[in-house]
């Protein structure tokens, strides 16, 4: 069957966004969205290290040609769980690499529980980045939201943020009319793609936790933004990122409410 969304062929390849920073596009899945299935196209991000290993992101489903390009660049070591939607084939990729460490957002392993899918064992993902990669990449934990933690990273030397469902910039043209208004209902179309408003939603009543979350993206200053739905921003990254969280509020938004008052 196929499912009625862009994809960003060629698929399984390798595509430079930097020195030693690449993304993957992969095939189209369907989610669930209350009666309906809307679909998400997905790609996993790659990251040589100064130590030759590779850390790789949200993977998508494996396939030969990428293994084989992955092996001509390094020794895939990491496998990154960035939050508890993405990990279904965590699995898959500790069976073709034994020795690989795994690391997993909160929530992960109760959701792939609940949802009887395999899951490898990994150690917890936190506001501190581990020794491994600690000079390469920053992470912090997205906060605030009542229904995930959202593990966010940054890679320094290329200014790239990589995020994964707290920006989404769904192309909708080849979609069905209900498809299409879902996405555009959602926040999360193309080209003004935002933080879903399904997700945003589970923020309320924790708006100033997430506008600590956001700071700490904005003052990294990236320049590029990968995500892992839809058109990546590579150019104005922190005007994306600022325009896409506009619903975190400013800093000084409850001040001036009191001052009003």
């Amino acid at each position: 069957m196929t499912i009625p969304i862009k994809l960003y062929e060629p698929l399984y390849q390798l595509k430079p966004i930097a020195e030693n920073i690449w993304i993957v596009d992969g095939p189209a899945i369907e989610m669930p969205f209350g009666v309906a299935k809307v679909p998400f196209s997905t790609r996993m991000t790659v990251v040589r290290l100064a130590s030759g290993k590779l850390w790789c992101h949200s993977p998508i489903q494996p396939n030969q040609d990428l293994l084989d390009s992955l092996a001509q660049l390094g020794e895939v070591a990491y496998l990154i769980g960035p939050n508890k939607l993405h990990y279904a084939y965590l699995q898959a990729w500790k069976d073709i690499y034994p020795q690989v460490q795994v690391w997993l957002a909160p929530g992960i392993d109760q959701r792939a529980h609940a949802q009887k899918i395999p899951l490898p064992k990994g150690q917890e993902l936190t506001d501190q980045a581990p020794s491994a990669w600690s000079a390469e990449l920053d992470q912090v934990l997205f906060k605030g939201s009542r229904f995930m933690q959202e593990a966010v990273f940054f890679h320094k030397a290329s200014k790239t943020l990589i995020l994964t469902d707290m920006i989404e910039n769904i192309e909708t043209s080849q979609m069905k009319p209900h498809q299409r208004l879902l996405y555009k209902l959602g926040d999360n179309a193309y080209p003004k793609g935002k933080t879903p408003r399904d997700l945003h939603l589970t923020f309320i009543g924790n708006k100033k936790v997430a506008r600590t979350s956001f700071e700490i993206l904005k003052n990294w200053k990236p320049e590029k933004i990968i995500l892992a739905h839809g058109q990546c921003f590579l150019e104005n990254g922190q005007k994306e990122l600022n325009r896409a969280f506009k619903w975190v509020g400013e800093a000084g938004d409850s001040c001036k409410k009191s001052v009003s008052q």
